[in-house]
């Protein structure tokens, strides 16, 4: 008889395989046959790039502003990144995904490296961006409301006096 809990736990190692498999953070799930027998896979900035779908020059700011660590370089200078470069801008994407800044993403990044691991500090963080996030939604609902009312006085038609124009010109 199978034990459950080691078919729950293959299940998960499995779920959680399949899961960096399709981000890109299996280092075995390459198609390239010298990079799959390499437990620590080097890719260049182009294929760090395709693979976190992170444009290059994203890639080379968060490098200059210190949210991602920068690689070494290969003799001809060439920048040769690791997987945990490939983790770190895959949170990093997500984050940003998520409207964190690049402030709390540079927080959460110092929280997650297991200098100061706090679920507490993470989960102050999101609900101060949930905070922010409501607030913008308000605006731009008031704002909708604005320019509905703006539209709804306007006929669009060729006539001289535009209601919107007008609007935007009052002191």
């Amino acid at each position: 008889m199978t034990d459950e809990s080691s078919i729950g736990a293959h299940k998960a190692n499995w779920s959680s395989t399949l899961y960096n498999s399709s981000l890109g953070l299996d280092p075995e799930a390459t198609t390239d046959i010298s990079q799959s027998m390499n437990t620590n896979p080097r890719l260049t900035i182009g294929a760090l790039s395709e693979r976190t779908e992170v444009n290059i020059e994203t890639i080379r700011y968060y490098e200059r502003i210190g949210i991602l660590p920068s690689p070494p370089r290969s003799a001809g200078g060439h920048r040769v990144y690791a997987k945990e470069h490939t983790q770190r801008l895959v949170f990093i994407r997500r984050a940003r995904q998520l409207g964190f800044s690049l402030d709390q993403v540079r927080e959460l990044l110092g929280l997650s490296s297991g200098r100061r691991m706090t679920c507490a500090r993470v989960k102050n963080i999101t609900e101060q961006h949930i905070t922010d996030i409501r607030r913008r939604v308000r605006d731009l609902k008031r704002l909708e409301r604005v320019l509905s009312e703006l539209t709804s006085q306007c006929r669009g038609d060729e006539m001289g006096e535009c209601p919107i124009l007008e609007a935007l010109t009052r002191t």
